[in-house]
This record gives C-alpha cells, structure tokens and sequence, in this order.
C-alpha cells in the first residue's frame, strides 16, 4: 500500500497500456521525478522507518526459514525434518533407492507424501537460489548418506556455512558451490575434510581471489575430486599468462 499512497500523495499515476507503463510526457516524468523526490525529502522520518521495517522483516523471515524444524523432527524423525526445510527453501529431495525427486510447485506449495520415506535415507538435496544458511544447514546433520548437495546460487552460504559440511565427509561425492557470492578461499579451505568428492563446482565465486592458486591447493588435498568452474590462469593479467610455468599450461596450450 505505501507506493501506491505515495503515487497519489504527489497526485501523479502513470497511464497502463497494454500492461506497460507509460507517462504522457517526458515533461510529465520530470514532473513526477521532482514531485517524488520532494515527497520524500519532506517525510525522512517516515521513509527510514519503512526501511528499517523492512529490512527487519527481511531478518524475520530469512531466520524462519532456516530454523531447525524441532516439531517435525519429533513427529517423525530427522531425515523428515530435513525434507521439510528443503521444501520450505522451494528445493528439492530424492531418496535413496528412488529416482522421484520431491520439489514444491510453482507456488511453492507442496504435499507431505514424502512422509513415506521418513525412514529411507535422503541422498541428494538441491537447495539452489534458496534463503539457507549456517543455521539452516544444521537441519541436515543427520543425512548420513547424503551423495550430492547442490547448493549454487545460495547466496547467503558463506565460509562459515562451508565448515559445517564436514559432518558429510563419509558420503558426499558431488558439491556445487556456483554462484554463492560469499564464499572465500578460507571457507574452501574448510573443504578438505570431504575425502570422497568426486566432483566439485566452483563456477562464478566472486569473493574467491588467486583462483589458479586455490585451485592447485584443493587438487592437492582432494586429489580423487574433478574440480570445474576455476582454471589456473583465473585472475592473472595477460603478461603473466605469457611468463607462467610450463607447469601451470594446459594440455594443448
């Protein structure tokens, strides 16, 4: 309600055609540029207070959504509970022993016949572009069997989140870490208790710097894991690319 109060406070609506919007004039747009900015220079107070209740509402429900699903977990079980908050976070589980995957619709609505399950193990969570964090992953500590765990796009995962992953190093065989923009070197580093990786996904972490160096540092302590998304020559210049080691050239360069 407060964006169209405010649109009528300055007494300018843009016109609606054929579901674009439009203004009369480039004249008028100046006009409703000006008339908006006043509008808000003159109500400071109340536009902080927006601000700050909306990004209070952001923390409310980014932590709702990641808290540990006590009540489920009692009812019937951790690998239940873990179902439930992954398609609360609009993912997706599989069972072991099964090829359906459970995902929330495109409302993220979804049904509780997962239930079935609740005492087959879950092998692979996909919990990419979802709200988890460091919180949110402590509902998985019990998949002893998890294999794969995508987790891309995550973009409130971060180092510390990383280092919770370690509870999986008998099992997880595929990560993927692609597009989580707060993930660093230090929480890659947390990565070599996962002896068993056998493919890892570093595609697009802009936090992540010497992405060559990293990436000779986590083939030496996963020596068995195919590591894509980084190469060697990842953040060097064009002269340097010329002086580097006969070593560090790849095959056919």
């Amino acid at each position: 309600m407060a964006a169209p109060r405010l649109m009528q406070s300055v007494r300018v609506l843009p016109a609606i055609s054929h579901g674009i919007l439009r203004y009369s004039s480039s004249s008028a747009t100046s006009e409703t540029k000006e008339k908006v900015r006043q509008y808000l220079m003159d109500n400071v107070p109340a536009v902080y207070s927006i601000m700050k209740w909306n990004n209070s509402f952001k923390l409310w429900r980014l932590k709702n959504k990641n808290e540990r699903a006590y009540f489920t977990e009692g009812l019937y079980g951790k690998i239940a509970a873990a179902a439930h908050l992954i398609l609360e976070q609009k993912g997706g589980v599989r069972f072991k022993g099964h090829t359906e995957w459970f995902r929330p619709n495109h409302k993220g609505r979804y049904f509780w016949d997962f239930l079935q399950y609740k005492n087959v193990p879950i092998e692979c969570v996909d919990l990419s572009g979802s709200m988890a964090t460091y919180m949110g992953l402590s509902n998985l500590e019990g998949l002893q069997e998890l294999r794969e765990l995508n987790l891309s796009r995550c973009h409130y995962i971060d180092d510390w989140a990383l280092s919770r992953l370690h509870v999986f190093k008998d099992s997880l065989e595929v990560l993927s870490l692609a597009g989580c923009r707060q993930v660093t070197e230090r929480g890659l580093a947390t990565l070599h208790h996962l002896q068993n990786l056998k493919r890892l996904d570093l595609s697009d972490l802009p936090a992540v710097n010497n992405k060559g160096l990293v990436l000779i540092l986590l083939e030496e302590v996963l020596p068995h894991c195919e590591i894509v998304g980084i190469e060697y020559t990842d953040g060097l210049h064009s002269e340097e690319m010329v002086a580097r080691p006969e070593s560090m050239k790849s095959p056919g360069s």
